[in-house]
């Protein structure tokens, strides 16, 4: 569907906000986001994600939605228009809105010294050198005890992606990280804990 004809029926009621990560992803999202108190997400989209884990996280808790909502031909992002309209209906902490690359935002967070990220979800650009951008950008960051997930991160039967560069960075690179333990892999999702030492 084009993205304004997709607009007008949302605005209207008769579209959903859209994802490409399933029920079953966001679940587990969900579920490891409980009570977290600093929250980033790369790659925001229609904010679907973004709404689920701004309901589970700490009533106190900061979510960093990181996106660079690229303008269409109208000068316009309908996507950022629906995110924000999405994740306003939850009232639950706070959500701060970063117009960045992940690796940008991740650059800049670092330079602000702000608080340790106890919980990271990479579903932005899936090119290898994109995800390897982010992930040297926010691997860092990461608290002892704190949770990664990388979307589109292992192929699936109904996902077949095995050549995608998302999957090759996380099968080459992120899996061989020893600062990281794997948990978790639910759909094409793969969870990680940063290890306390």
């Amino acid at each position: 569907m084009r993205v304004l004809t997709h607009w007008v029926l949302w605005s209207l009621g008769w579209a959903r906000a859209e994802t490409q990560t399933t029920q079953a992803e966001r679940d587990c999202l969900a579920r490891h986001a409980a009570g977290r108190r600093v929250l980033v997400e790369i790659g925001v989209w229609h904010g679907v994600t973004t709404r689920r884990l701004r309901a589970a996280m700490a009533p106190d808790g900061v979510l960093f939605a990181v996106d660079p909502f690229p303008v269409g031909r109208l000068g316009l992002s309908f996507q950022r228009h629906i995110a924000r309209r999405e994740v306003s209906t939850v009232k639950n902490g706070e959500v701060q809105w970063i117009r960045l690359t992940g690796a940008e935002a991740g650059r800049r967070h670092a330079a602000a010294r702000l608080p340790a990220v106890e919980l990271l979800f990479v579903d932005g650009d899936h090119t290898y050198d994109a995800v390897k951008q982010d992930w040297q950008s926010w691997s860092g960051l990461i608290s002892p005890g704190g949770v990664v997930g990388l979307h589109d991160s292992h192929p699936t039967s109904g996902r077949p992606i095995e050549d995608a560069g998302s999957v090759r960075f996380t099968q080459e690179v992120v899996l061989r990280d020893r600062r990281f333990t794997p948990i978790e892999v639910v759909d094409s999702l793969t969870m990680l804990r940063r290890n306390q030492t």
